[in-house]
């Protein structure tokens, strides 16, 4: 696959990531390199990767502990202090190989230690590599609410090896496709559709879907690199499925919802959303809501969950002047940002999602 061009930096695919490689670590131009990973990748995917990392530079490992709940300024703290222990300089170079947590948190970390230090982000999810690792979000949680803490700034490369979905269990797997689903959504009706047949999908049409959720994203936030306007439309789906997620996350009888998951049930709320206003057609939305459904397991929202899930939308970082500002569904394939809605929307939107 040929790699695609981003704002001063390539992402690339499958062997052709090995072959940068090579290109970039070599002596003379940087004088060590630091790989974060998490336990999970550290045991799954970094044998695999050093493998095909040929360098005479000094190579250290700095493993986090894997999840969501970890990704907090508290662990930045910890590999900020690992890094001066073990002599990083602005020289260095950080490798951040894992989900979206260690490409979000690894990002951050390298764009803030010793006023900023490259990074390459090598996505081992599904998700980071179709979402997280791409376009410059780096970030941090603050307590449940997400990546409140963070600065945009790009990496030197992403690559994105396939091979590592090998080592993804189902639900991880599903996590990743709501974002592929989104991308969809707002912005290609066709892409959309080649997901409504999911069981006749190969392992090659996978990796062109996969090559193709990247180009939208990339498309979208060359544009609109630091969210000024177009760029909120890759937040369909979040101004719901995010204080869904911080709900769960901090909640002591819930179970922790994935972020594909979380994503996917706030989806079908603001496609729901998004036909009340008069936007979205009804048919588009029972096909949205069915497909969605057909891949995701129903949540279960008590009233007091969603009293809950609603006080958090004030921290949503899309929000102006104190108002709740929502990305809908003008039709599918097409978004619109900047919309606020009543409360009483919102709460039909929960009780038509659960029927």
């Amino acid at each position: 696959m040929q790699h695609i061009t981003s704002s001063g930096y390539n992402i690339y695919f499958n062997e052709n990531c090995y072959s940068y490689l090579a290109s970039v670590v070599i002596p003379g131009g940087y004088s060590n390199i630091f790989i974060i990973a998490d336990e999970n990748t550290s045991q799954y995917c970094l044998p695999g990767f050093l493998a095909q990392l040929p360098t005479e530079l000094p190579v250290e490992i700095i493993e986090i502990e894997a999840g969501e709940v970890n990704k907090n300024i508290d662990t930045c703290i910890q590999v900020w202090h690992a890094l001066t222990e073990l002599g990083a300089d602005r020289k260095s170079l950080i490798i951040n190989i894992g989900g979206g947590v260690v490409t979000d948190l690894g990002g951050f970390v390298a764009s803030t230690f010793k006023r900023g230090m490259d990074f390459i982000n090598v996505p081992t999810s599904l998700l980071a590599m179709v979402d997280a690792s791409v376009g410059g979000k780096t970030g941090v949680d603050l307590g449940a609410l997400k990546n409140q803490i963070g600065v945009i700034n790009n990496p030197i490369a992403v690559l994105v090896d396939t091979a590592f979905l090998d080592t993804l269990p189902a639900a991880e797997m599903r996590s990743g496709l709501a974002e592929m689903l989104k991308h969809g959504l707002i912005e290609d009706k066709e892409y959309w559709d080649a997901f409504k047949a999911l069981d006749n999908l190969t392992t090659d049409d996978l990796g062109r879907l996969i090559y193709q959720s990247v180009q939208i994203k990339n498309n979208v936030v060359m544009q609109d690199p630091t969210e000024k306007g177009l760029r909120k439309i890759l937040n369909f789906g979040h101004t719901l499925g995010h204080a869904i997620e911080s709900y769960f996350l901090e909640s002591d009888v819930k179970t922790t919802l994935l972020h594909g998951e979380a994503i996917a049930v706030g989806m079908i709320l603001e496609a729901y959303i998004s036909v009340a206003q008069n936007l979205l057609p009804q048919a588009e939305y029972a096909e949205i809501k069915s497909v969605i459904n057909s891949l995701y397991p129903l949540v279960d929202f008590s009233q007091q969950d969603i009293k809950a899930i609603m006080a958090l939308l004030i921290h949503d970082k899309k929000n102006e002047a104190g108002k709740v500002q929502f990305v809908l569904l003008e039709r599918t394939g097409h978004a619109v940002i900047n919309k606020t809605v009543d409360n009483e929307l919102i709460l039909n939107a929960f009780e038509d999602y659960q029927n």
